[in-house]
């Protein structure tokens, strides 16, 4: 059985050659180690094994990590599952990211309850890219409003767009949302020098995903394994 660090190797191993193929520069996508259900001794093995980005879907569980890990400090956390309004405290006060923006009140409310003595709140908005009513996020029709909204607000930096697009997808749909999303980046990113991330693609998905230019894929069986 592989170990959390070896097959971290692995899965960074992927990421050089997809972006190799893509033609894009090497280091010009980032992991995002998914670590919801795995005790804290898994994160520490990965952290030893150099990983620093690690995301969280349940916030109460993504907390308790926080804690338990701030010492330490350059470890960045990123919260990418959906967000009820009346947990926003919480992850505005414990998250240096938020992934999963996909309405107005919960950008808002991030805004208001983020700490003075913290840096403004990196965030994504979730694009529900293929429309799928189980999902979270907002239409691609939507995000444009939802991107003006968030520049005002003063406790909030918007760096791009998440998207989780359709499992077992053919390659011809795949490839369509995948465009479409990229579509909808560089429509955003055209005037504005932070907004550069594109946050998409997990295991299956994810040479797929970077060669229509994500800057950020999200793995989470592929390194700690499955989930029980």
């Amino acid at each position: 059985m592989q170990t959390i660090a070896e097959r971290l190797d692995s899965t960074r191993e992927g990421i050089e050659k997809a972006t190799a193929l893509a033609h894009r520069p090497p280091n010009s996508v980032k992991l995002l180690a998914v670590s919801k259900t795995k005790p804290v001794s898994e994160i520490n093995l990965a952290y030893e094994a150099g990983q620093r980005l690690f995301g969280e879907n349940y916030i109460q569980e993504g907390v308790e990590k926080v804690q338990a890990l701030k010492h330490l400090s350059d470890i960045e956390w990123h919260m990418i599952g959906p967000i009820q309004s009346n947990k926003t405290k919480l992850v505005a006060e414990n998250f240096h990211w938020v992934q999963s923006v996909d309405r107005e009140k919960i950008a808002r409310r991030l805004s208001e309850q983020r700490p003075n003595d913290l840096p403004p709140l990196n965030v994504c908005i979730q694009v529900n890219i293929d429309d799928e009513p189980s999902k979270s996020g907002v239409s691609p029709a939507d995000v444009a409003p939802l991107v003006t909204l968030i520049e005002r607000l003063p406790n909030l930096v918007l760096r791009g767009l998440m998207a989780i697009p359709k499992a077992h997808a053919n390659e011809d749909e795949q490839k369509k949302s995948l465009e479409l999303l990229k579509q909808l980046f560089n429509e955003c990113s055209a005037t504005r020098t932070e907004f550069d991330t594109l946050s998409v693609g997990m295991s299956g998905d994810m040479q797929a995903a970077i060669l229509q230019g994500s800057t950020m894929v999200r793995v989470g069986t592929a390194i700690f394994g499955a989930r029980i």
